[in-house]
């Protein structure tokens, strides 16, 4: 999605607000630049997300359920805390997080605890089943 279209779709979303107009449709985001948007609290429910790059965004609060975010950058900072995902998305991190090389015992407890988990991530056949170690 280019810039000029969400523009146009916050210039359409702004006007339903103000006198019923277009309500903005976010639900195709796929690869657009999201560096350092504030998203927070935003409905971000089914949205495609494909390789969304969401380098820096503030997410605080938004839901992202049933959201695509495959090839997508999920920011690692505070403003990606108390988003609402699905178990879908939860798997999908918990494997990235499964996946890290420490070998730190406490990592290495804490992986294999969510290590079921992990393994129902929607793209397990594809990237391979995790053991524990």
């Amino acid at each position: 999605m280019k810039q000029k279209d969400i523009e146009k779709i916050l210039k359409n979303h702004k006007e339903w607000i103000d006198t019923n107009g277009n309500r903005g449709n976010f639900a195709d985001l796929s690869e657009t630049n999201l560096i350092k948007a504030n998203l927070s609290g935003a409905n971000l429910r089914g949205a495609n997300l494909i390789g969304a790059d969401l380098i820096g965004a503030n997410l605080r609060g938004a839901d992202l359920s049933g959201a695509n975010l495959d090839y997508s950058c999920w920011p690692l900072w505070c403003g990606s805390l108390d988003v609402r995902v699905d178990a879908r998305i939860a798997a999908q991190l918990a494997y990235h997080f499964c996946q890290l090389d420490c070998d730190d015992p406490a990592y290495i407890s804490a992986r294999n605890a969510i290590l079921n988990f992990a393994n129902r991530f929607h793209r397990k056949e594809e990237c391979g089943k995790l053991e524990t170690r």
